[in-house]
């Protein structure tokens, strides 16, 4: 199919859900979905942000700014807490994060007469490591842009199409995937990776990652942006500002940023 041809069955296939929610994080996908099912449904669409420790405001806000320029309801849920099988972190956090994060969608949802979640998950998201795809099965929540072959290429270019602000904004994840697997998370270690990851983006980086390894902040910025790095200045000042956030060491991953870094261990 031409990516024309995927838009137009992406359309169909959520008209004939009738109502939906959108499972809405404020990334390229799940807004370029929001879109999607705006336009399909009018106001018989919803988007959903479950509000937690995992999310930074950054991307909170952003959801709200975006929601309101495409005009769909934006419903938010607040989980201050981190759940034990989460914070725990084991290889399949990823898979019990989403059991509960769409669990509470599915229950919002259902409050306003929703029976239909939808997910922005893309046809790329299969060659990753995505144990959370598997709750996302358990809980029959909808892929639309999976069902369709949309892949994460054709998505930014519909968005650049339809002139959304989001099409070229850089991939993100969760901050939990910040913190390497059997490691506990809790709200300090989200926090000091939170704030580390808005200095980089203070000095002009676009493509990013603060990992944290217990106190050792390990940056990944794109290949192309490491040359930034080459002026002492920039160097002495980002890590005087991480060391105020609380971490003890502040390292540079020499090869850059590569989507899924932190799942190598998981592979092995």
């Amino acid at each position: 199919m031409t990516i024309e041809e995927k838009y137009e069955a992406l359309l169909r296939l959520i008209a004939g859900q009738g109502r939906v929610a959108v499972a809405f994080s404020g990334g390229v996908d799940s807004s370029f979905l929001c879109h999607a099912a705006a336009a399909a449904l009018g106001d018989r669409a919803v988007a959903i942000t479950v509000v937690s420790p995992m999310l930074p405001k950054s991307e909170i806000d952003g959801a709200a700014v975006f929601a309101a320029k495409i005009g769909i309801n934006h419903i938010r849920v607040e989980e201050a807490e981190i759940d034990e099988e989460v914070a725990a972190n084991p290889k399949e956090r990823c898979y019990f994060c989403k059991k509960i994060e769409f669990g509470t969608i599915l229950r919002v949802a259902k409050e306003r007469g929703i029976n239909t979640v939808l997910d922005g998950s893309n046809v790329d998201d299969l060659g990753d490591y995505r144990p959370g795809l598997k709750a996302l099965e358990e809980l029959r929540i909808l892929s639309p842009l999976r069902e369709v072959t949309l892949t994460k290429a054709e998505i930014r270019e519909l968005s650049r199409r339809f002139e959304l602000p989001t099409w070229d904004k850089p991939a993100f994840a969760c901050l939990a995937s910040r913190i390497p697997y059997g490691e506990r998370i809790d709200k300090e270690k989200l926090s000091r990776v939170e704030k580390a990851e808005e200095t980089l983006r203070a000095y002009g980086f676009r493509q990013f990652r603060v990992r944290s390894h217990d106190r050792i902040a390990r940056i990944e910025v794109a290949p192309e942006e490491r040359r930034r790095f080459f002026d002492e200045t920039v160097l002495d000042s980002i890590s005087q500002t991480l060391k105020s956030y609380g971490f003890l060491y502040v390292a540079l991953e020499l090869e850059g940023y590569a989507m899924g870094n932190m799942n190598r261990a998981a592979l092995v």
